[in-house]
């Protein structure tokens, strides 16, 4: 099965550099590719593999994961203190640092030797940063950048569209709807992020109830190998929870703003490709 799925992101990745290579080799400033898939869709996979072959091809390349702009957790428990207890969990809008992003973008054509640029990391194990010191550093200008993310290029919902809870959490735990108001706020805040993305890849999952699954395979795989806060099947499903409206609202609108759009079955294999 893995043989498989890696031949399969061998031949996506080449595919979709082959059809942004024009721009890529045209573009006089770093170009900025965005990958956005929902949890457990293998953008991170694919990020990699794509790095490699733009690499090969003579493209320096980078990888930026909007993960890693997650606040400390530090930062998460005063916004759950200030503004509301569901923002200790890291995933919505409003729990990434998307100015610092902005930054490192807008450092990465000047990135030098002696100019480097750093970026963050985050450590899913700790739910918080890694120090700076092991923060790494870009020292030359890339040719091509790829963000990766879940929901990258997602518009703010309605406000019709907040005023039912979708899961037992929204009708627990924000009854009033403050928590997904505020959430979708913030997202206004990350469509300057997006105006910076070239073009807009969206890995297009079947539906939200196969997201979960592939989310919580990837719990189990790392319930398994004993890894640091891994969940129980009951804390998956509160996580998933703060993410089920947008991600739903994702699922309906990102293949209509996508320049790219690629179509998953259950399995995770490739069912079609579409470039706008």
């Amino acid at each position: 099965m893995k043989a498989l799925a890696d031949t399969q992101n061998e031949a996506l990745a080449g595919h979709l550099l082959d059809h942004y290579a024009g721009r890529i080799a045209r573009s006089r400033r770093p170009y900025v590719l965005a990958l956005s898939g929902l949890q457990g869709s293998g953008k991170s996979t694919l990020a990699r593999v794509m790095k490699a072959q733009a690499q090969a091809r003579g493209w320096a390349t980078e990888v930026l994961s909007l993960d890693d702009f997650y606040y400390a957790r530090s930062e998460r428990e005063a916004l759950s203190q200030q503004v509301h207890p569901l923002l200790r969990t890291r995933g919505v809008p409003g729990t990434h640092e998307i100015e610092l992003l902005m930054s490192v973008l807008a450092a990465l054509p000047h990135a030098s030797d002696k100019l480097p640029v750093t970026h963050p990391r985050f450590d899913k194990g700790r739910d918080t940063r890694f120090p700076p010191s092991r923060w790494p550093r870009i020292k030359r200008a890339p040719k091509l950048v790829i963000v990766e993310g879940w929901a990258l290029g997602i518009r703010p919902q309605a406000q019709s569209a907040l005023l039912a809870p979708i899961n037992d959490l929204e009708r627990r735990e924000d009854a009033d709807g403050s928590w997904r108001r505020w959430v979708n706020k913030q997202l206004r805040s990350y469509q300057p992020l997006w105006r910076k993305f070239d073009a807009l890849i969206v890995l297009q999952a079947p539906g939200w109830n196969i997201v979960r699954r592939w989310r919580g395979q990837q719990e189990q795989d790392l319930l398994a190998r004993h890894a640091p806060l891994a969940m129980d099947a009951d804390a998956m499903d509160r996580f998933l929870s703060h993410f089920e409206r947008l991600s739903r609202h994702a699922l309906a609108t990102l293949p209509v703003l996508a320049d790219s759009c690629v179509e998953y079955d259950d399995e995770r294999h490739v069912t079609g490709l579409s470039h706008d």
